[in-house]
């Protein structure tokens, strides 16, 4: 009986080997990294002009193995790079990188990517501010800084919607001011009137003849 068995064995391990040998190295690399649990490194720069070097060592010396590099500002939401990394990431892996700014636009973005890390067991590192969620306590304490990082972003907002209120209150008024004032368009007008061509006023108040043509029909409105 034993015999029979080692023969069974060895014959779906044969035949195992024989379909391995007709996927590629890509499928096999593929096939064979949710057993392999990997760190892996994302690096951000806002601009072309500044360097990654000081992110990727601190990352190589973190043990990350695979690092994705980008120079992109941190506003932009198309970021090719960090999809591709986030999209790359299994089960039981580690993102790692230096700052949670270089990862995440705000509070609510960072909080909506470590749900995710949750969910399909990602472990996630942050270099200089000592946060690892693949251990209780780093856990608790990314969770308490996310808090803080969205009750602060609540206040700023309240606070920037109390000023506007204010100032509104007091009279002041937002925005670029107008080109076309009252004087303004008086003069325009006047010219006008005595023989001056459209080009011309264009040229004197360096104006669009848009802009000259409104001020002729603010002042004809008021005439009339």
């Amino acid at each position: 009986m034993k015999a029979i068995f080692y023969l069974a064995c060895s014959d779906i391990l044969v035949r195992r080997l024989k379909s391995i040998k007709t996927l590629s190295i890509i499928q096999l690399s593929n096939s064979f990294k949710c057993f392999d649990m990997e760190k892996v490194g994302y690096a951000r720069v806002s601009s072309v002009g500044q360097n990654l070097d000081t992110q990727v060592a601190k990352l190589k010396e973190a043990g990350c193995s695979t690092i994705y590099q980008e120079k992109i500002s941190g506003l932009d939401q198309n970021r090719p790079t960090l999809k591709e990394c986030l999209n790359y990431l299994r089960k039981g892996d580690t993102l790692v990188i230096t700052k949670l700014d270089r990862l995440a636009r705000s509070a609510v973005d960072l909080g909506k990517l470590v749900e995710r890390f949750d969910k399909e067991n990602i472990g996630f590192v942050v270099l200089d501010q000592n946060i690892d969620t693949t251990t209780p306590t780093g856990k608790l304490l990314f969770h308490m800084l996310s808090a803080f990082a969205e009750f602060e972003n609540n206040l700023r907002k309240e606070r920037q919607v109390d000023g506007i209120k204010n100032a509104l209150n007091n009279g002041v008024k937002f925005g670029r001011p107008p080109k076309l004032n009252t004087k303004l368009c008086k003069a325009i007008f006047e010219d006008r009137q005595n023989g001056r061509s459209i080009s011309e006023l264009c040229d004197k108040y360096q104006l669009g003849q848009a802009s000259i043509f409104r001020a002729l029909r603010k002042m004809q409105k008021s005439k009339s």
